[in-house]
């Protein structure tokens, strides 16, 4: 086995095993305890893969792959990827796999986006392709509904001084004091007063449902970038350990959050926003895209960058330019 260093900064881990090359591809360069496990369970399930000549449903395709990928998967994926299955049209669902083709596909999606979200939809494609290429068929994507521009509400300074305001004293003031520090709500709800060191806290878990409804903790979060240690101020810190981080749920948090809204008059938005506030309120402060990255537990620079410039509207942006402008000829 050999662990090669890519150009494009990736790394590949090679197994020749039986004349058959494996391959598998990462963003960081693995230890080779991890890379020994990530290639024998790879050689595992290419092993367990019908052959092209096996007939079989995709229905009895997919709950195979999910099965054979049970281990792999966070419980919410694997909810996600049955709730996916449990939506597809039922002749689909009966076609042998080797049977389907483009226009097949298609037609499914056709069908689908007259009634779910682009959103939805691009996911169910994405999961009966990703079905079809561990079975050894591959097919063209077919076309998809575009994806549309949510413009969803981004909290002001104001909103947020405000709804902090509302939920002090209350069980939910330390779990919404983090949702602004950048914590998504299952990081939040996964929290133990353990986290805490000091004034350092820990996020290395998630709270997620499982594919029975029922909430489990996942010992990681939602990407390992996302696994980080950040810094609170001494007052969160001392309401962590008198009181614990949080003991609700990730939807209670949700409907909390709903109902201050309403009672303050402050536009709706979800408690994810609070993440992008994040972003946007510390790049305004003037901290570095790394500095934000790694604090919020971003995977990518991409991505955290795509939030906070899209958090205020052109016409915000162009009002707030030239008041700083202009603040700046007053001075």
């Amino acid at each position: 086995m050999t662990i090669e260093s890519r150009p494009n900064g990736k790394y590949r881990i090679v197994e020749m095993r039986d004349g058959i090359r494996y391959r598998i591809t990462l963003d960081h360069e693995p230890k080779k305890k991890e890379a020994k496990a990530l290639i024998e369970n790879k050689i595992l399930l290419e092993g367990k893969k019908p052959k092209k000549s096996d007939s079989i449903s995709f229905k009895d395709a997919a709950e195979k792959y999910i099965e054979l990928k049970s281990n792999i998967l966070s419980p919410s994926s694997i909810r996600g990827y049955k709730i996916i299955v449990r939506h597809l049209d039922e002749a689909f669902l009966n076609t042998p796999i080797e049977s389907i083709d483009l226009p097949c596909i298609q037609l499914l999606i056709n069908t689908l986006a007259t009634y779910q979200a682009p959103k939805t939809v691009r996911n169910t494609n994405a999961f009966v392709m990703s079905v079809l290429k561990f079975y050894g068929i591959e097919i063209k994507s077919p076309a998809l509904p575009p994806k549309k521009k949510k413009q969803d509400y981004i909290p002001t300074e104001d909103d947020v001084r405000r709804i902090l305001a509302e939920v002090k004293g209350t069980q939910y003031e330390v779990p919404f004091i983090l949702g602004t520090f950048g914590l998504r709500r299952s990081e939040i709800c996964a929290l133990a007063p353990e986290d805490l060191d000091g004034n350092k806290l820990s996020i290395n878990k998630a709270l997620v449902l499982n594919e029975n409804n029922q909430w489990v903790l996942k010992d990681t979060t939602k990407t390992e970038e996302s696994n980080r240690t950040i810094t609170v101020p001494d007052y969160v810190a001392n309401l962590i350990r008198e009181s614990g981080a949080c003991p609700c749920t990730p939807h209670s948090l949700y409907w909390k959050l709903q109902r201050v809204q309403m009672s303050l008059g402050i536009p709706r938005f979800p408690f994810h926003k609070l993440r992008h506030f994040f972003a946007s309120y510390m790049h305004d402060l003037g901290y570095t895209d790394k500095q934000i990255q790694e604090f919020g537990g971003w995977k990518t620079d991409h991505i955290m960058k795509s939030v906070y410039q899209h958090a205020m509207s052109m016409d915000e942006a162009k009002n707030s330019i030239s008041n700083k402008l202009g603040n700046l000829i007053n001075q």
